[in-house]
């Protein structure tokens, strides 16, 4: 009997990927200046990604340290492999900025950032379109037609993301920790709340429908009150962006 060929280790698969696609933008966004750093996914709050200077430190060396970049499985919904591609090389340019600019006291985006960003192709923008701020503690950003982003991403063929938070359905425990989905059925931006919710999209005026139970687990923004159900909704219009449009730090409440 012959045996069943085992699938490949997704583990190495998945982070495999991820320093993959790091290495190409380096090489070609960045020009190899970024040294290597630890990628991880993590479930944190309000944020699609983050940079984080001498997270980790070598076990044998304790003065080696080694810097963590972090993405957010959460906010994989309803993105394209383009747009988590934008999260990953807006926190590359916070890596460049801590390894070879200047960091500012007041703001995690300040100027030098914002210009490094525009000069690989993406635009910062704290509305995630045209005409917004370029500086700001939270930040978005899109896609600069033909620049040196999306011509980069194009390069990186072949590439695709494998793994995102899997929503659990139904609740184990009842009471507040019971969720409900609402849906607007204009723009389609989904929000979290208890199922009793009276809940409206605040960029369409719209009223959302309920749809689907989830639970606490498995939503962006953990426990939700009715203010808690606001901001959802405010963070997932930001979540169903459109194409081209990434958000490396969501507003934060």
């Amino acid at each position: 009997m012959m045996k069943k060929k085992r699938a490949a280790a997704i583990t190495p698969v998945e982070y495999g990927g991820l320093q993959t696609a790091f290495d190409h933008f380096n090489a070609l966004l960045f020009k190899g200046a970024l040294q290597d750093v630890m990628i991880v996914y993590q479930r944190r709050a309000h944020s699609f990604g983050h940079f984080a200077p001498d997270r980790f430190a070598v076990r044998a060396e304790h003065h080696r340290k080694q810097h963590e970049l972090s993405l957010n499985p959460d906010g994989f919904h309803g993105q394209t492999d383009q747009q988590v591609c934008q999260t990953l090389v807006h926190e590359m340019a916070h890596l460049w900025q801590h390894m070879h600019g200047k960091l500012s006291k007041g703001g995690y985006h300040n100027r030098e950032w914002a210009a490094k960003m525009k000069s690989i192709g993406l635009y910062p923008s704290n509305t995630g379109k045209p005409g917004g701020k370029e500086t700001d503690n939270q930040m978005m950003d899109y896609v600069i037609p033909s620049g040196p982003f999306k011509k980069s991403f194009a390069e990186l063929k072949k590439w695709r993301l494998n793994l995102q938070s899997a929503p659990r359905s139904g609740s184990t425990s009842g009471g507040t920790n019971s969720k409900t989905k609402f849906t607007c059925p204009s723009c389609q931006c989904n929000a979290w709340g208890k199922p009793d919710l009276i809940i409206g999209c605040l960029q369409c005026g719209a009223p959302m429908k309920a749809a689907q139970s989830y639970d606490t687990n498995s939503s962006l923004c953990g426990n939700l009150n009715y203010r808690g159900a606001i901001i959802n909704a405010v963070v997932s219009a930001f979540r169903r962006r459109p194409e081209n449009v990434a958000c490396s730090e969501p507003y934060r409440f």
